[in-house]
């Protein structure tokens, strides 16, 4: 009996699981009506709405870069008829997983975003909205997923997992966040949403690095040495990427030395061996070698110069003649050193150190797991009558420093895209974690622009103002005449997300510097700064306490400041690559960034002119 009893017990487990197992199986949305969610009829448990939906139920059509996505979308789509059903509250969704799909084309990606909804209000959970915003641009993309009215999950569908629709042509190596909303979200409620920050693949890791000419670097190297001459081996691109020449610097106790490759392909189209003279011997040299394109991956290896024992030569005798010479090469030795001193102290000359570091491939996400930056790699360029010396930045932290970033919008848009590029140059470049309202607007919208300013003061490191003429506008006070119901049924509605930022934002900064300024406590929390096109009379009073820059003749200036790095030291001075007014538009990010406020200074100029003709 008991036998039977045991066998029961374990078909009873074995059920329960396979059970657990269909209810954890992923659902995806399915194609139905908006009338359908509505009535609560059958097959509408989980529904993509579309933009047709929405103009059907509303009457106009969304903004194209938010999809079907709108303002309280459980009030507006579901209720009309029942508004109580979009009053309570839900918590924010779990275990958010982002999943690579097929995509056919070799310069994009796709993905599909995952969840579980949590146990806290779930019977009253009506949808979900998934947007999706590129870190370092205004891109977006958003996906709304509702369930029909007389849908009421229990606490065990928790561990279902629902999908989105696919997002499609998404750029490779770039950073994106998304973050999905739980519906509805009644107003004073902060924990409605779950953010996720990812990065998309590179070409490498999609197509493979022989497909991928930005990523190609040599796999394959081998070293040989023979007397003082070296040989390395490494194995060429192939030829459909278009890769024809090569680099190769080493480096070791302050000394470069820099070798141009061409390889004859003519010969061997899979492998080219050059030759490393004029090494020194008992020296270990870091080597790089590179494709010679630009940005190209650079390979590190070592090579270690073995020294030599050569065998030693046989005393030589002194002959009389030898004796008489001696003397008189020590004359002649004697007085052209006592001509070089002299012609020293006639032409005295200072030598300075250069420094010389290597900022690029610092990159930095607004991800609180973001690891570490790496170590600066100093590098040093061999001048006549230059002493160089390998310095490296020291560890200070453990995490990259915060910078909020403020601006006025009043100034047009072509200044917001330089306030724009301006943050993804510096996040990329300056090891630096930039916090900026349009690249966090959803929770701009969700907690609101003043409470989401104050708590990013409070919370960030460092804080720098963009200072143009459009802080001091004044917005015009509303209109008296007429109902305030009225106005806001009848205009339109003002998705403006700097309309605080660009007045309250600067007032809120000013208190806090007046506030440690009478404390006595540190103002190198706070920064200033300008773009080429303004001057120095648009900063406002308050911040002329604190340091000010000009941008981006400065930039190393503003490297210093958020690092604490020493750009000037007794006998020597710090230059920074690709940081310096002249080497940072050799990178894209610096380019653009460049390309962003000549636009604005064009604006401004015409706008500008246009109003001295008006006032004429």
């Amino acid at each position: 009996m008991w036998k039977a009893a045991f066998v029961v017990y374990h078909l009873l487990v074995l059920g329960q699981r396979l059970w657990a197992q269909d209810d954890v199986a992923a659902i995806s949305p399915q194609d139905c009506s908006l009338d359908c969610i509505r009535q609560g009829g059958p097959g509408c448990d989980y529904c993509r709405i579309t933009r047709a939906d929405v103009k059907r139920a509303l009457g106009f059509n969304s903004i194209q870069a938010f999809g079907s996505c709108v303002p309280w979308p459980c009030f507006e789509l579901l209720g009309e008829d029942d508004p109580e059903i979009c009053q309570h509250y839900v918590q924010a969704p779990n275990d958010v997983k982002v999943e690579f799909v097929h995509e056919l084309n070799p310069k994009s990606d796709t993905i599909v975003v995952s969840w579980k909804p949590s146990h806290y209000g779930i019977a009253f959970l009506r949808g979900f909205q998934v947007s999706l915003q590129a870190l370092g641009g205004s891109s977006v993309a958003c996906q709304l997923f509702l369930f029909h009215r007389n849908l009421s999950l229990s606490p065990s569908h928790a561990q279902r997992v629902y999908k989105s629709d696919p997002f499609p042509s998404l750029s490779l190596g770039s950073q994106y966040a998304v973050t999905v909303m739980a519906l509805p979200v009644p107003e004073e409620w902060e924990r409605f949403y779950h953010s996720k920050i990812f990065s998309t693949r590179s070409c490498a890791e999609k197509n493979g690095l022989e497909q991928c000419k930005k990523d190609w670097h040599p796999t394959h190297i081998e070293v040989q040495q023979e007397g003082t001459a070296v040989t390395v081996t490494f194995n060429l691109a192939p030829p459909n990427l278009g890769i024809r020449s090569y680099f190769s610097l080493c480096y070791a106790n302050g000394m470069k030395k820099y070798t141009d490759i061409i390889p004859n392909s003519s010969t061997n189209q899979t492998h080219y061996s050059y030759q490393l003279n004029d090494l020194q011997e008992g020296t270990n040299y870091t080597c790089e070698i590179a494709a010679d394109e630009v940005d190209a991956v650079r390979k590190t290896f070592n090579v270690q110069v073995v020294r030599i024992h050569k065998e030693s030569a046989p005393p030589v005798s002194v002959t009389p003649s030898l004796a008489l010479m001696l003397p008189l090469c020590l004359a002649v030795l004697v007085f052209i050193a006592v001509s070089l001193a002299a012609l020293t102290k006639r032409k005295p000359h200072l030598l300075m150190k250069k420094l010389f570091m290597n900022t690029g491939n610092i990159s930095c996400t607004s991800d609180l797991s973001l690891p570490l930056p790496p170590l600066c790699e100093v590098q040093h360029h061999q001048e006549s009558g230059t002493q160089e010396e390998v310095v490296t930045l020291q560890r200070n932290r453990l995490t990259p420093p915060r910078l909020l970033i403020c601006y006025s919008s009043y100034d047009g848009p072509a200044h917001v895209k330089a306030v724009m590029q301006l943050g993804a140059f510096i996040q990329q470049h300056m090891a630096t974690q930039v916090c900026l309202d349009l690249w966090d607007s959803l929770s701009v919208a969700g907690e609101g622009s003043m409470a989401w300013h104050y708590r990013q003061i409070q919370e960030c490191d460092f804080i720098l103002v963009i200072c143009s003429r459009g802080l001091s506008h004044k917005p015009e006070p509303p209109e008296p005449e007429g109902d305030d119901e009225d106005e806001e049924a009848d205009g339109e509605l003002d998705f403006d997300p700097n309309a605080f930022s660009s007045d309250a934002a600067i007032k809120l900064i000013g208190e806090e510097v007046g506030r440690a300024k009478a404390r006595g406590q540190d103002l190198s929390k706070y920064m200033a700064a300008i773009f080429e096109y303004s001057e120095e009379a648009d900063i406002p009073v308050e911040l002329r306490l604190v340091s000010h820059y000009r941008l981006t003749s400065d930039l190393a200036l503003l490297f210093s400041h958020l690092h604490g790095v020493a750009l000037h030291r007794p006998g020597s001075y710090l230059k920074i690559h690709h940081i310096s007014e002249e080497g940072f538009t050799k990178l894209p990010a610096g380019a653009a960034l460049q390309w962003a406020i000549y636009e604005a200074r064009m604006e401004m100029r015409a706008k500008s002119h246009c109003s001295v003709e008006g006032g004429d």
